[in-house]
């Protein structure tokens, strides 16, 4: 019993061996191998808003706030977010009366008068963002047939795409799990805004499409929104198209789950909660069975 034991173990370890140096190669390989595929790697990158501790830079979500107000809310919406979330804490923390003023600028509909008609009123800070549209048939109309989507929860809803062998994929899942990786959404929405190129010369590109090297199948209805210098900062940040992305991106992962610093913190208290139980729990059997034979 104890040789097979011992042998099942040898074989276990070499399968865990294998399995590692395998994983390992998979995990370097994809970048040469989806290159001549034509698949773009996306990168993943640093945001202060990752792993157990993380938060949001209210200066960033002020930068890439101006950055949706000049670019993206020509077409784009933010239906379930409040005009008042701008003023609060973990936010944008913009003043009170600069987001009233904003708000101001949008009419929402506010009961019946007596002939039936829909009143209207300024939009006020407990409404939620007014898109530029009225519904999407006039969205479509207005932009090619092309109905923009909400921003509201685009980072909750885009993720990356992983080019690896099936048997590396589960060692990948949980890195992510040990590295609290969270952030897909925003690498990926940060990666199309940079991914706008010239198609290569073989490529078929339908009239009125752009070329995006993120955006599957590579042909995006959206034409570059953002450009070097495309917004002017007020805090001297370089408006390159780089940091323009990563701010809005921030500022959209900020409107996705405008709570994500509380939960973090939340988070990170239960797990010391949870540490300090089981170490009771423990004490306390011992205790309790400390005279008892086994």
């Amino acid at each position: 019993m104890t040789t097979m034991t011992s042998s099942l173990v040898r074989r276990s370890l070499g399968a865990f061996v294998i399995g590692s140096v395998l994983s390992a190669t998979a995990l370097s390989a994809p970048a040469s191998a989806s290159e001549t595929a034509g698949h773009y790697q996306i990168p993943r990158l640093e945001w202060t808003f990752g792993g157990l501790s993380g938060y949001f830079d209210k200066q960033q979500l002020r930068r890439g706030f101006k950055v949706y107000q000049t670019v993206c809310q020509t077409c784009h919406n933010l239906a379930h977010l409040s005009y008042r979330n701008l003023t609060q804490p973990g936010g944008p923390e913009l003043p009170k009366e600069e987001v009233e003023a904003y708000a101001a600028q949008k009419q929402v509909a506010d009961g019946f008068n007596d002939a039936g008609e829909v009143n209207m009123r300024p939009a006020k800070l407990a409404d939620l963002f007014v898109g530029p549209f009225k519904n999407d048939k006039e969205a479509a109309a207005a932009l090619n047939g092309a109905v923009p989507p909400d921003l509201s929860l685009i980072t909750k809803a885009r993720t990356v795409e992983r080019e690896v062998e099936w048997y590396a994929f589960p060692f990948v899942m949980l890195k992510d799990v040990l590295t609290q990786y969270q952030e897909q959404g925003a690498d990926y929405v940060h990666a199309l805004l940079n991914g706008y190129m010239e198609p290569p010369a073989t490529f078929n590109l339908l009239p009125g499409l752009s070329y995006n090297r993120v955006f599957p199948g590579h042909q995006i209805g959206m034409p570059q929104p953002l450009t070097d210098g495309a917004v002017d900062y007020d805090d001297g940040t370089p408006t390159t198209l780089d940091q323009q992305s990563k701010d809005v991106t921030a500022f959209l992962a900020w409107a996705a789950e405008p709570t994500l610093a509380d939960r973090k913190k939340l988070g990170a208290w239960v797990l010391i909660y949870l540490i300090i139980l089981a170490g009771l729990l423990y004490a306390s059997k011992k205790l309790i069975w400390r005279n008892v034979k086994h």
